[in-house]
């Protein structure tokens, strides 16, 4: 027993380096430690990764003109870890992915001359404003201005792409069934036909404050705003001629 204890103070006497007093502690079962003075604390290495993202993300968000709010989340580390105090400025480095969104690694490393490299996880979460369903809706549903809004969401975990204005989605007829608040994507659309070939439609033409309505014919398939053959019904003339809505149909004067 005289024999650990004057080993024990020994170790404390002459401050051994990290890795020794990981395997020491583990021996003896100290819950001690090592000097601070000589050690890069985990604490230190958050520091430097929520210092090097802050800086990253900020470039990112002012480079690519993205609208939202960010907020960085560093992981805690294994209070164990003892890095070798660096003798030059530790440096940061972004190991993954490509962009400082989402899920990301920073490289902090040391290139003193002790040199030593600890990989840091963090998340950045990025929020946005965009368009989300307001009710459960079926396959096939066109969509109205009641059945979408616009909320605040954190998209930094979302693999497919996203709508931010809500005109992009009124109008249009869904690929697939939706829940209540699932935001909403251009996979998730399709064009909505509101006009099919055959079917009665009005058209409309307008000129100097003059407006005219006719009856006609689609010859074609048409959704929103786009440009469908039509045959006016009085004159037998075909034209071309937009859809305003369904079974509505504008032409140019």
């Amino acid at each position: 027993m005289k024999t650990h204890t004057t080993f024990f103070r020994h170790v404390t006497a002459t401050c051994l380096n990290p890795a020794g007093w990981l395997y020491l502690l583990g021996i003896l079962g100290y819950a001690g430690h090592a000097c601070a003075d000589d050690i890069t604390l985990p604490e230190q290495l958050i520091g430097t990764t929520q210092g090097f993202l802050e800086y990253a993300v900020e470039d990112y968000v002012s480079k690519t003109n993205i609208e939202g709010r960010t907020e960085i989340e560093v992981n805690t580390l294994d209070p164990r870890v003892r890095m070798p105090l660096c003798d030059t400025q530790l440096s940061s480095k972004l190991q993954s992915p490509a962009e400082p969104i989402g899920r990301v690694t920073v490289k902090v490393s040391c290139e003193g001359s002790s040199p030593w490299t600890v990989y840091v996880p963090a998340q950045v979460h990025l929020y946005r404003t965009v368009v989300v369903i307001t009710r459960p809706m079926q396959r096939g549903m066109v969509l109205d201005t009641g059945d979408v809004a616009l909320r605040e969401r954190d998209v930094s975990q979302l693999n497919l792409a996203y709508i931010t204005d809500i005109d992009q989605a009124v109008g249009q007829k869904l690929a697939r069934g939706m829940v209540q608040d699932q935001i909403l994507g251009p996979v998730q659309l399709e064009r909505a036909e509101l006009v099919h070939k055959g079917d009665s439609v009005v058209i409309s033409a307008q000129s100097s404050g003059i407006s005219v309505r006719m009856p006609g014919e689609a010859l074609s398939d048409g959704g929103m705003d786009e440009q469908i053959r039509v045959r006016n019904e009085n004159s037998n003339r075909v034209v071309k001629a937009r859809v305003t809505g369904p079974g509505q149909v504008e032409v140019s004067m």
